[in-house]
């Protein structure tokens, strides 16, 4: 996956405009097969579709029951660990997932879980936030895993950017796709994204950045 680091200093001159300061849009997920990984850059792909508009991607490390087990400060691949002050300097957020039982995974719970003082603070009030998942199967879960992402944002203050039924895709879609985020059906092959998928996504990025242009100054 391309490093969104990377991806945004290359298309810093393009985006260079001194009354429009440079909005960002976090791209946080975990992913355990890949899966979910692939979806964040096609999320990142229609963020930066917007002019102005970046996108930083971030991951968070595994978890684990047994307390020595520890992650190195840098993954070995991919992008690096999101941190707290990632999420206070954004100007969006995309989320995301694999369903694990119904619900988001351990990792980014965790994660969400140490955001009190982000809360105190109301740094993520007003932003846009989205959703997004992937389950092995038709019925693994995926809405109920997009819904239950959307508490702690609700909680946090943030704005809800869904998938309106406008965008044909959601309405064509054999595969993954709701309203309320994208969602991705790898099945036991961890099949690729399809072209519904792809679409939703690139859309769900694409709504995400208008979005945060739009409420970067805003005090709602």
């Amino acid at each position: 996956m391309a490093d969104s680091t990377q991806r945004a200093s290359e298309e810093a001159p393009r985006q260079a405009n001194p009354h429009n300061p440079r909005v960002e849009v976090l791209v946080l997920y975990y992913s355990r097969y890949g899966a979910t990984a692939t979806m964040a850059d096609v999320i990142a792909r229609g963020v930066e579709s917007v002019d102005g508009v970046v996108a930083k991607v971030r991951t968070v490390p595994e978890i684990s029951p047994v307390c020595e087990a520890t992650e190195d400060v840098i993954p070995a691949e991919g992008p690096p660990y999101a941190t707290i002050e990632d999420l206070r300097q954004c100007d969006g957020l995309a989320l995301g997932s694999p369903t694990h039982f119904g619900n988001m995974a351990a990792p980014l719970k965790h994660f969400f879980d140490q955001t009190t003082s982000v809360w105190f603070s109301g740094g993520l009030a007003g932003k846009p936030a989205g959703v997004f998942t992937t389950t092995s199967s038709m019925h693994g879960g995926h809405e109920t895993t997009l819904i239950s992402m959307l508490f702690p944002l609700l909680h946090h203050g943030m704005v809800i950017v869904g998938i309106p039924s406008q965008e044909t895709a959601l309405l064509k879609t054999k595969t993954g796709g709701t309203p309320y985020g994208p969602s991705h059906l790898s099945g036991e092959a961890n099949r690729t994204l399809s072209e519904e998928e792809k679409r939703l996504c690139l859309c769900l990025g694409k709504r995400l950045a208008k979005a945060a242009v739009a409420l970067k100054d805003a005090r709602i």
